[in-house]
This record gives C-alpha cells, structure tokens and sequence, in this order.
C-alpha cells in the first residue's frame, strides 16, 4: 500500500460505485475520487485492470469484475459495494462503447450488444442502485452521456439510439427520484483522446453501397481532443454541488454546435406548425 492511502477522510467523504473503471473517464474519475480520500467500488469487465488501484489505494478500493449487461450481476454488484461500505453516494454510470456504422450496415449482434451495453446497462445499475439511495434519502446518479445524445452524425447512427435513449430515460429518472432526495445529472462529453475510436470501438462491416458518401463526408475543423485527465475536478464539483445541473457538457465545442442545432429545430418546427395543427384535428 502506498501512501496515497495516508489520505485522510472528512465528514464530507463520498462512497462512489462506478462502472468501467479500467480506463477513460471512469478510471480519471476514480482515481480523482480515490486522492481526496473518498471509497470506490470499481467495476470492469477485466478485474486484473482494477489492481493497480487496490495496490494504490488498498481498502478504499472494492474491485468488482462487472459486464453491465448482466442484470444479476449488476444487483450482486451493488449489494457487495453496499455489504463494504454501508451506503453509496455516487453511481457512475460509465461502461460504454462506440460502435461505427451506417444504420443499414450494422449487425443485428452489433445493434444488440449496443443497446445492452451503453442503455440497458446503466438501467440495471440503476435499478439496483436505487433501494439504497431510496433508504438513505440522498445519492447522486450520474449518467455518462455524450454531446452524440442530443445531436447525431452519420456512421453512428446506433450509437445515437443508445445515447438519446439514455437522455429520455434519464430525464424521466430526476423527475421520479427528486423527491427521495436523489440527484441526477447527464455528463455530455464532447471529443475526448479516450480510446472511444479506438481499442473498445466496434465497427460494421462497411457497405460499397456507401463508399462515395463516406468519401465526400467533411473532416473535422477541430480535430483536438479533450484530456481526460482534465474532467476530474470537473466531476467532483459536479458530485458536491448542492443544486448539480441535470445536464452539463464537458468540453468547449458543444454549446455552441447545440445553440445552432436547436435554433434549425425550432426553425423547422416553427416552418411546419400549420401543418401541425391541422393534423390535431
């Protein structure tokens, strides 16, 4: 044990459950979690990925071999996180995946492992999670997003689903639990250099049906990418807060593609609306 476990505990310690802790922003967030004294349970799907924590951090650390679409295992999950620490402040729900793609070109297998993976999952954690913060009376659910859940590019079109479906039920979520006094916030990263593009990404079998469509797409004005590293004073402000935003975007270039996104739907919106009465009869 280093002494990175001489961190000292304060009244306003947290205990965090949070899911792909491997790497990316759930290993920046655990570790940041880790450093100011708090406990984590840390879940991945490879637990040997989890050691360097323990080694680090020792009993503040609980690691917890987790595939976030198991359901069963989601709820033996919280219920050892809870057995070790006595109550949960934080979930995470971190463990996700790009998949790449036209929508006619992904795999029923591809559609389905995305969907259970980056939707499902985070319900199950949810569901699981959710008595203890209930019989607490406080906690603080945080739903890892993307800026691909409130606008869509082409080649992700799956992806989108997973994401824009966790944003309705996550919305949903903060307005049943508010009176628990359970918190709920959406984190909306925009580009980051995780390995969302890269190790963990799936990819479809491309068609030649839309090979001149992806010659012709646009390279990004801004290729540079956030530091993960960064996020992490960011995401303890966030679990701190006393009024925490139910949606935050990490990164400088969402609001405004969001502010131009939002003004074109209100635009159409606003050029159809007399065709949309007249459909209500």
């Amino acid at each position: 044990m280093t002494s990175k476990t001489a961190t000292s505990k304060t009244a306003t310690t947290k205990t965090w459950f949070v899911t792909g802790a491997s790497r990316g922003f759930g290993r920046v967030w655990t570790e940041a979690a880790l450093e100011r004294g708090d406990s984590v349970a840390a879940t991945a799907r490879d637990i040997s990925t989890l050691a360097p924590l323990v080694e680090a951090w020792g009993d503040a650390v609980l690691p917890i071999e987790l595939d976030v679409t198991d359901r069963e295992a989601a709820f033996a999950a919280v219920e050892s996180a809870r057995a070790r620490f006595g109550t949960l402040d934080v979930v995470v729900n971190n463990a996700g995946y790009g998949l790449f793609g036209m929508v006619e070109e992904v795999t029923e297998e591809q559609a389905r492992r995305q969907l259970d993976t980056n939707l499902l999952g985070p319900l199950w954690v949810t569901q699981a999670a959710l008595p203890v913060l209930r019989s607490q009376g406080h906690g603080h659910i945080v739903q890892v997003s993307s800026v691909g859940g409130v606008f869509s590019l082409p080649g992700l079109g799956v992806y989108h689903a997973s994401k824009w479906g966790l944003e309705g039920m996550t919305s949903s979520l903060a307005m049943e639990v508010r009176s628990f006094g359970i918190k709920v916030t959406l984190v909306e990263p925009a580009g980051f250099a995780t390995d969302w593009q890269g190790p963990s990404a799936v990819r479809a079998p491309e068609s030649p049906a839309y090979a001149d469509f992806r010659a012709n797409l646009p390279v990004s004005a801004s290729p540079r990418r956030g530091d993960p590293r960064a996020t992490a004073q960011a995401i303890l402000a966030v679990v701190d807060a006393e009024e925490p935003p139910l949606r935050l975007f990490f990164g400088d270039q969402p609001l405004p593609l969001m502010r131009a996104e939002y003004a074109r739907r209100i635009e159409e919106w606003e050029a159809w609306d007399e065709l949309a009465r007249k459909a209500f009869g």
